[in-house]
């Protein structure tokens, strides 16, 4: 049983910074890649951002690149989000997911390259 737990959600203001983390546990995982991924209300779950675990190439959405980068610690087999400039559009509930299989940059993009997930993390930002 493999369980991705995130943390790091709340309330900010416009302009807040906030950390999300993900952190694997239970058997071994056999990671490809983690991403971010989020869902408003009444819209679909859409990446935000997403890091291969060897060699931690980076993808981003349009919405958060230069404002949301993404890092992860092999060791402990965790990631993090660190989220910048925060704007009221970024409210959501955000999920990490994990990648066990060799997959494009394409495919990394959308949420069924993902075989397990956390069970969320709610990010509020107030204008």
């Amino acid at each position: 049983q493999v369980q991705l737990v995130e943390s790091g959600g709340g309330w900010v203001q416009a302009g807040d910074p906030l950390r999300l983390s993900c952190a694997a546990a239970g058997r071994t995982l056999n990671t490809y890649a983690m991403g971010w991924f989020r869902q408003a209300p009444g819209k679909g779950r859409e990446l935000v951002a997403a890091i291969t675990w060897s060699a931690g190439n980076t993808f981003y959405a349009d919405s958060v690149k230069g404002r949301f980068p993404i890092s992860r610690d092999t060791a402990k087999n965790a990631m993090s989000l660190q989220m910048n400039s925060l704007k009221p559009e970024d409210t959501a509930l955000y999920y990490c997911g994990a990648c066990t299989f060799l997959s494009s940059s394409t495919y990394l993009r959308q949420r069924e390259a993902y075989k397990y997930w956390g069970q969320g993390t709610q990010v509020n930002v107030s204008s």
